[in-house]
């Protein structure tokens, strides 16, 4: 049996396979680096063999296409975080809940200011950042577009 996007069967890196972003995984730096830092931090935790991560993995590949540069994000595979009686606020083990996907999203000092579970739209996430960056509420600013990466077009030919 085959995996796809609406089971809970494992198939290889979600953000791969169904956001078409393979950049996201591994995170380049860890929480608690980018706590130390100066940009806001957007934790996910999600496992690769489960139909709302999979589904989820998409939505972070869209705030990576708005935030990517201005903030950290870190997408965590809950099976790949140590096991410990106890974790630190650094550590994303602190912050996890026993539901996937969830996402943590820290301000510039490192304060939590949204801690939802399961698949949230993406304009939940987007209004939390736009608090966190103190940008006008999207009914009242320009609608986010993404720009062409570039103009030419190829074609192959015999």
């Amino acid at each position: 049996m085959q995996a796809g996007l609406n089971d809970d069967r494992f198939d290889g890196n979600i953000f791969a396979l169904y956001a078409g972003n393979g950049s996201l995984v591994p995170p380049k730096v860890t929480l608690a680096e980018s706590m130390q830092g100066d940009k806001p931090t957007l934790l996910v935790l999600y496992t690769d063999d489960s139909r709302d991560s999979k589904a989820y993995s998409t939505v972070i590949s869209q705030l990576q296409a708005y935030y990517g540069r201005v903030a950290d994000l870190l997408p965590i595979s809950i099976d790949a975080m140590p096991i410990k009686a106890a974790y630190t606020p650094t550590e994303p083990g602190y912050y996890y809940q026993g539901v996937v996907p969830q996402t943590v999203l820290f301000n510039q000092a490192g304060a939590v200011v949204l801690n939802a579970s399961g698949n949230i739209p993406f304009e939940q996430v987007d209004d939390a950042f736009r608090g966190v960056f103190n940008l006008l509420p999207r009914s009242q600013s320009v609608e986010l577009r993404r720009r062409a990466v570039n103009e030419l077009n190829t074609e192959l030919v015999p």
